[in-house]
């Protein structure tokens, strides 16, 4: 029973009774798990273009950005690199004072080899008249790693990872946010001049993320001869979704509702808002020095041309079913486009009439697209590329999460576990129709893709509701293309001491 309080906040929130109900609704219920028709592997649903196709797909991409056409690069950026820095946490709270595990040996070993270092040295002079190696020389090790962490020094373990500082080059440091804005210059810019990259952030960072694009833009902006066009956004309150005690009644905090956000499938919102044609989705922690860039730059460069290749032919037989001038031969040409382009195979096509099979084909032309490059497995957790039941009935191409899929059936765990390939989040999307009208991404979203956490307040147990992932439910109902691209790629920065790793020195 909502009080008038509850739905005072409700009216903040921008939250109907409706969507609390619904989700209450789930909590009892649960998600089911996706049926599986196999894992994308390269026999199996994932391209792998030959020398020659690469070639025309990049032309097919250099003639798109030829054009006034809006690009726009989305970078997930909200949320504190806390989890970065776990183990070092993990130290300060430890009985012992010096580096005793193999990973706080590792990182004094090589304290000098981190992009921050420069800036860590110079706080701990400022605070304790000492330089870093003095410290270690005394055995202060706690010392340094509090003024990294802590607001007395760097506030490193408060800091979203965008604004960390990565990279060394002679000319000084970058940080995450930086480089996502050199690869927006060398991939994603138009004939407009504009290179557009939005970040969503968390709104008590929005500040200093803020700071930091008035302070670095105008040096990349002469650098690489074009005008960013930076914009921000914040996960919106309105996506927040209740949380339930373990009677599956709405969970209480000193009388009021708790929420708390939806996941990252959340973004949804965010990329809806955007007016762009072309969008490019990369997390925040996956970029590298200028000298290992090229890989990086070849491959978006090659899935966007694979997108735009595919999208341009999309329009044309849309163009051609929506003329009503066409033979049996064009609609088979159609369809076979469909399931062996688009991967999207429908059991049932056989049985349609020809009206019929017009209408379908059209509804599965027209929606939004996606190409995903995906690398090999090497045992990195995360999401995996899937061929997938959709509730109509049809096969496609999806990005799966393990909670998503039934690991108690032996056939389906071992789907999961023997893919060849998995998910890097790297992908590109077209959100307009052949007639340039903007697709509500909301409208092709699985509502039945989310998962259930369990969590504790002040003590107490509660269930929390994730919301479809981004580029998992979120996009379930989109075309998806799945493209091969190598492991030089794919550089995320889990812990502090990812930073070692040659790809980032």
């Amino acid at each position: 029973m909502l009080t008038s309080q509850d739905k005072e906040l409700l009216d903040r929130k921008e939250i109907s009774e409706e969507r609390i109900v619904e989700q209450l609704k789930s909590f009892e219920t649960g998600f089911p798990y996706l049926k599986l028709e196999a894992a994308a592997s390269i026999e199996k649903g994932i391209l792998a273009p030959t020398a020659e196709e690469q070639e025309n797909f990049l032309n097919a991409w250099k003639e798109y950005t030829d054009t006034y056409k809006t690009i726009v690069k989305f970078v997930p950026a909200s949320g504190a690199a806390s989890r970065m820095f776990k183990d070092l946490f993990e130290f300060l709270d430890a009985a012992y004072d010096r580096p005793t595990t193999k990973f706080e040996q590792t990182f004094f070993d090589n304290i000098a080899n981190f992009g921050f270092f420069e800036q860590l040295n110079e706080v701990c002079l400022e605070a304790e008249n000492k330089d870093v190696h003095s410290l270690i020389k005394d055995g202060e090790y706690k010392t340094i790693v509090k003024l990294l962490l802590d607001k007395s020094g760097l506030n490193y373990g408060s800091l979203p990872k965008g604004l960390l500082q990565f990279h060394k080059y002679e000319d000084g440091v970058r940080t995450p946010l930086e480089e996502h804005l050199v690869e927006a210059a060398l991939y994603g810019s138009s004939k407009t001049g504009k290179a557009n990259v939005h970040f969503t952030v968390s709104p008590e960072h929005l500040p200093l993320f803020e700071a930091l694009v008035n302070k670095t833009k105008d040096y990349y902006s002469t650098l690489y001869n074009v005008d960013f066009n930076v914009g921000f956004s914040e996960q919106k309150q309105s996506t927040d979704t209740i949380a339930a005690d373990m009677n599956n009644e709405p969970f209480r905090d000193n009388g009021k509702l708790l929420f708390r956000p939806g996941g990252h499938g959340a973004l949804i919102e965010n990329l809806n808002d955007l007016d762009a044609d072309i969008i490019f989705i990369k997390n925040i922690d996956n970029v590298v020095p200028d000298k290992l860039k090229e890989d990086t730059v070849h491959y978006k460069k090659l899935i966007a041309g694979v997108l735009v290749a595919l999208q341009k032919q999309a329009f044309e037989y849309l163009a051609l079913l929506d003329s009503g001038q066409y033979t049996q031969e064009q609609i088979m040409e159609v369809l076979q486009f469909v399931q062996k382009k688009l991967f999207c195979k429908n059991p049932n096509t056989k049985n349609l009439e020809d009206a019929e099979l017009v209408l379908y084909l059209k509804k599965k032309l027209n929606r939004p697209m996606r190409v995903c490059g995906m690398v090999k497995n090497v045992g990195e957790p995360g999401g995996g590329p899937f061929l997938a039941y959709n509730a109509d009935g049809t096969i496609s191409l999806q990005i799966l999460e393990s909670s998503q899929i039934d690991m108690n059936d032996p056939a389906k765990k071992e789907m999961f576990e023997k893919g060849t390939h998995f998910n890097p989040v790297d992908l590109v999307c077209a959100v307009r129709g052949y007639k340039g009208q903007k697709f509500d991404l909301s409208n092709y979203v699985d509502k039945a893709t989310g998962f259930i956490s369990y969590k504790s307040k002040n003590g107490k147990e509660l269930k929390a509701l994730e919301l479809p992932g981004l580029w998992n439910g979120a996009m379930s109902d989109w075309n998806t293309i799945f493209v091969e691209v190598p492991l030089s790629t794919f550089n995320p920065v889990k812990t502090v001491n990812d930073l070692l790793r040659d790809q980032h020195q």
